[in-house]
């Protein structure tokens, strides 16, 4: 399964990975749950691009390297980007088994000077964690809760 952890910068994705990896392992021991997350990436590939060319770039690595672990290594992928690009998102969604989380917040953390404003919020097919004004441990068990109402079906997942 592919968990894919978008918005602005410090929203929470990164927090809510760690959280949802820690409970992805303590409930399903026989998998391995990884982390791609933005910042780690870009260190990876020595990609400081922050233009949209560059974020383009990184995103699609870190499909593909999901994608790849997803299904070869049979590993629980969560990834933390911010995905500006819903064409991105979109063409992800229909090429693998994964599940979209829109993390967002109206407060302002971290520096401003990463706001990103040309996201594309998603339209459809994805959970929606508001993490302004509650704390980590209420957003990560609200996704908790939306992840487990989802169900396999021969037409992917379906939220029940």
């Amino acid at each position: 399964m592919i968990y894919n952890l978008i918005g602005q910068p410090h929203s929470g994705k990164t927090t809510l990975a760690k959280h949802l990896k820690t409970a992805l392992e303590i409930n399903f021991p026989q998998r391995k749950a990884l982390i791609i997350d933005g910042d780690d990436l870009r260190k990876i590939l020595n990609n400081k691009d922050y233009s949209k060319e560059g974020r383009r770039g990184n995103i699609s690595k870190a499909y593909a390297i999901a994608k790849y672990l997803d299904a070869d290594f049979l590993h629980d992928v969560i990834i933390a980007v911010v995905s500006p690009f819903l064409d991105l998102r979109e063409e992800f969604k229909l090429t693998a088994d994964v599940v979209e989380i829109y993390v967002h917040t109206k407060n302002i953390r971290g520096r401003e000077n990463f706001h990103v404003e040309y996201f594309e919020k998603p339209e459809s097919n994805f959970i929606d964690i508001d993490t302004t004004d509650v704390d980590e441990f209420t957003s990560v068990n609200e996704l908790l809760e939306k992840i487990s109402s989802i169900k396999y079906t021969n037409d992917g997942f379906k939220k029940e």
